[in-house]
This record gives structure tokens, sequence and C-alpha cells, in this order.
């Protein structure tokens, strides 16, 4: 059965400026579109139903990876994830995630603002509309209930972007453009742990650009999902480190993607790593204490239970990658 797209107007502004205007029109529902591997099917699916797209296109100003005097990496938001993966420039990290993300046909078209502004996840909201008509409308969809836990009144679709787990262990930001003006934020600051409204950002605010910093150490970055490709996470974890010479660790930064409705940072694990060497006894406890902030639920494939027994299992592998030859 093919499902069709419904009536849309398609813009595409030639500067940020122009851009902005059409995303502060209150008079119609505008949605800004990078690759459209995300909205199209969302469209389709009847999950969003935009009056306008404005596509970032042919905005030049958003394409292209670059190195600044400070030695940080930024990143376009229209850049797209095959040439983030090309790239001899980006963190090896970053670019290892981005060519893990899906098949290449979708990385050939998939941008990194995209990605980083990826809806949330659930087996509940992402399918056709007949049937989530017939099963009923969720919380994220219109309804007065969250079908994951029905008692609760906050929505636990969860976040899937792959890049924004690691840009976040990497210590990014991003930068937001409006007709407001402009501002630079940590992107752990862009994301909000609810279902709804995951991202904090202004509905008529653009993501320019990212901006990786220089010297985050050692930084590692694994994927748990059912296939090799096209699927999304069922867990990702992020890590950077930093290593005195004696191999202690001095700096950590561990962050849960794919089982909450945002990058999750482990910060009890964190401070429980810095000021000691990496240890097999180290790994194991500080892989036990990442496990305490996720609550993955039913919500994606496989179990809850099975996803949350994976993080430890994925953390104490991802600080054994950061670890290297340690004591």
């Amino acid at each position: 059965m093919t499902i069709r797209l419904p009536a849309f107007d398609y813009l595409t502004p030639e500067t940020l400026e122009d851009a902005a205007q059409l995303l502060a029109d209150p008079e119609r529902s505008v949605v800004v579109v990078g690759g459209g591997t995300d909205v199209v099917p969302k469209m389709k699916r009847r999950q969003i139903t935009p009056e306008v797209l404005v596509s970032l296109s042919r905005i030049e100003s958003l394409h292209g990876i670059r190195i600044d005097e400070s030695g940080a990496c930024t990143i376009g938001a229209s850049t797209t994830l095959a040439e983030i993966h090309d790239s001899t420039v980006v963190p090896e990290v970053f670019a290892a995630a981005a060519g893990d993300v899906a098949s290449p046909q979708i990385r050939n078209s998939a941008t990194v603002g995209g990605n980083l502004c990826l809806d949330t996840r659930c087996n509940y909201i992402d399918m056709s509309d007949s049937w989530r008509q017939a099963s009923g409308y969720c919380l994220k969809d219109g309804g007065d209930t969250c079908w994951v836990a029905p008692r609760s009144n906050k929505c636990w679709a969860i976040s899937s972007s792959d890049l924004a787990t690691v840009a976040v262990a990497l210590g990014g930001s991003v930068r937001l453009t409006s007709v407001r003006g402009e501002r630079l934020i940590p992107i752990e600051a862009l994301y909000n742990n609810d279902g709804m409204s995951y991202l904090t950002c202004a509905a008529d605010e653009i993501l320019v650009e990212l901006v990786l910093p220089r010297g985050n150490g050692r930084a590692t970055y694994r994927k748990l999902r059912r296939r090799g490709s096209i699927d999304f996470p069922l867990l990702g974890v992020a890590i950077s480190a930093r290593f005195d010479d004696a191999g202690m660790c001095v700096f950590a930064r561990i962050v849960l993607g794919g089982i909450a409705s945002a990058p999750l940072r482990a910060i009890e694990a964190e401070e429980f790593i810095v000021g000691r060497q990496l240890t097999d006894e180290v790994l194991e406890e500080a892989a036990r204490l990442a496990t305490q902030p996720a609550r993955p639920q039913d919500n994606t494939d496989t179990g809850s239970r099975y996803r949350k027994w994976m993080v430890s299992v994925f953390v104490e592998r991802a600080l054994g990658d950061v670890a290297g030859d340690r004591a």
C-alpha cells in the first residue's frame, strides 16, 4: 500500500535570514527540513502535517566542515552524514558514528542538523495513521494516555540520535538562529528528557552548526541494534576521557543514548573513575553505576530488561576502549 504525502508548500530560501523569516510566520504551520529522511516518513504517517516545508539545502553557509583558530571543528547543519564520515578533520569517533547510521543511501541525504534534532521514537506512534487510530492515539499523538506507561503523565518516547550522544560526550555546542538573533549553547542543553518537548530551542529557531572542541582525549562510541546496519540504536554508549602520564583518569564523560528521551549522562559513573586507573575492577564498578540513571521502557525493539542489562555490558566495553593499555 502506498502512503501518500499530504499537501504542502515547499520553499527553498537561499539565505539564513530568509529561512528565519519563513519560520517566524505565525499564520501557517512551518517545519524546517534537511535531508528529509525523518520528516518525510512522519508526514506520510500523518504524525506531522505542516502546511509549509522550508528546505535548508540551498543555503551555502550551512554546508561544509572547517577547523577554526582554536582547533575546534565546526560542521554546518546541512553537511551530510556521508561527508562527515569521509572527512579527515572531524573527530574520529564522530565520523565513525556518522558512518554507522542507517544505510549509504540515507547517509547521502541525511544531515547532521537533522540527526541532532531527530524526533523521539516509540512503537506506539511510529506506525501508520490507521494503526494508531485503531489502537487509540497516544499522548504524543494528541491522545490523553502514554501507552508505554499508562499511569504516567509523561511521554516516554526515546531519543535515537547517534550523533547527539557522541556530541554530548565530546562537549559540543550548537549555534541557533532566529529573527531574534543568534545564540551558542552547549549541545547537552538542547535536549529535554521528555518525549514530546524533546528540544529546548524555540520552534522558529534553526540549528546552524555544531562545534566540537579540540582536546577530548580518547573517545569511543558503541551501538547496540538488532542488525548491523539500518536499525536505530537500542542503546548507544559514548565516552570521552583524558588520562595523565601515570594512566590516571583526569576527566570523563559517559553518555547513554537510545534509552531515554534525551542523551543521558551517567554522572555517578563519571565521578567514580576520575582519579583512578581503569583496572578491571574499576571498569566493572563504573559499569554498574552507569545503569543507575537508565530506565528503558518497552517502547522499541527488544525488552526493557535486556536493554537495561546491556547498559553495563556496553559501558564496560566502551571504557575498555578508552582505557587502552591500562594497569
